[in-house]
């Protein structure tokens, strides 16, 4: 390992100890180059986001592979997988911008499944939020499609993300490259940092017309 992996794994790992909402003391990290590797396991699904956003966040990450895996401490009593759905299905019903009965669940050992309709990406995103703050959900496959409740023309919908892109302060928008065919956005190019990244994905994700995401766009 170079004196720059070492310094960039320090400091990964400071962040993950920084953040009380992680417990690292189970977490390994390896560094290969500007790509850092997460395995081990942590107590909560929520957890286990929280510790690759953490890994995102420090300047140098180029990319990040999540190999962690949720094990509950032996004095936790785990949740009925009918306790966990209910608890889901509460937490979409009380969203006030998801029609939840549009949207349906299925748990079985800790894993959750959601599929049926939402009528934007982002609205799907939110959804798989909500499911992962619940206490005993070890994984999330999220098969929700997004139906628009009107049409966009491909046109209108790359327009509306390049000036998106162009309005945000993170982000070049002559680094990034918007391609959408029937609905579905492909973003590519280069830019510099996380945060130059996350306001890309924010751009075409919260953009009306838009049923799925592409992304090919690295940082460097």
């Amino acid at each position: 390992m170079t004196r720059t992996e070492e310094s960039l794994k320090k400091r990964v790992v400071d962040q993950l100890y920084w953040d009380d909402r992680v417990d690292a003391s189970d977490i390994s990290v390896e560094v290969h180059g500007s790509t850092v590797k997460l395995s081990g396991n942590v107590p909560s699904y929520r957890a286990r986001e929280d510790a690759v956003l953490d890994a995102w966040t420090i300047d140098g990450v180029s990319a990040v592979e999540n190999e962690i895996e949720v094990e509950f401490p032996t004095t936790y009593k785990v949740p009925t997988d009918d306790t966990v759905q209910t608890k889901i299905d509460n937490r979409l019903l009380w969203n006030t911008y998801i029609d939840s009965t549009d949207v349906h669940t299925k748990v079985d050992a800790g894993f959750v499944q959601l599929e049926g309709t939402v009528d934007a990406y982002w609205k799907k995103i939110r959804a798989k939020q909500l499911a992962s703050d619940v206490d005993g959900v070890i994984k999330i496959q999220n098969e929700l499609a997004v139906v628009p409740t009107e049409s966009i023309v491909d046109k209108a919908i790359a327009e509306d993300i390049t000036s998106a892109l162009d309005r945000n302060l993170n982000v070049d928008v002559d680094d990034v490259d918007v391609r959408v065919k029937n609905g579905e956005v492909t973003l590519t190019g280069t830019v510099p940092s996380w945060s130059a990244y996350r306001a890309a994905i924010n751009a075409a994700e919260f953009t009306a017309g838009v049923i799925e995401i592409e992304d090919s766009l690295k940082i460097e």
